[in-house]
């Protein structure tokens, strides 16, 4: 089964979130051109084939942690362990600085062909 073209849109953001980097929900919404569809960004990942080429698990919810869900049978953990051996850290509480670890695309980045601007664009914390 292909996939609609607004979920093939956040895979094409989420496959340029670098490893060792996160984005929440809304943020890759956002850049996805679907600003307040964060949930939407949730029901694309969820649908991501173990084999697929989207590293997932660098999306995170905005309080900077792993949002649980009780129908991915122990991914929570696992999205935990494939951060961690990216280099990702979590504090005491289970969180991701996201001063430190959050991803924004930046002048340097390519956005993808149907990748639309928001109206005012996040900062850049590009490191070309």
């Amino acid at each position: 089964m292909a996939n609609s073209p607004v979920y093939e849109r956040i895979y094409a953001v989420v496959r340029r979130i670098p490893a060792g980097k996160v984005a929440t929900y809304g943020q890759v919404a956002l850049w996805a051109g679907l600003p307040g569809r964060a949930r939407q960004v949730g029901y694309a990942l969820f649908r991501v084939a173990p084999d697929a080429d989207v590293p997932w698990q660098r999306v995170i919810n905005a309080k900077g942690e792993i949002s649980a869900s009780p129908h991915r049978l122990g991914n929570d953990d696992y999205q935990q362990v494939l951060l961690k051996a990216e280099g990702v850290t979590f504090d005491c509480s289970g969180r991701i600085d996201l001063g430190e670890f959050g991803w924004q695309p930046g002048a340097c980045a390519q956005p993808p062909a149907e990748f639309e601007p928001p109206a005012s664009p996040p900062q850049n914390r590009c490191q070309c």
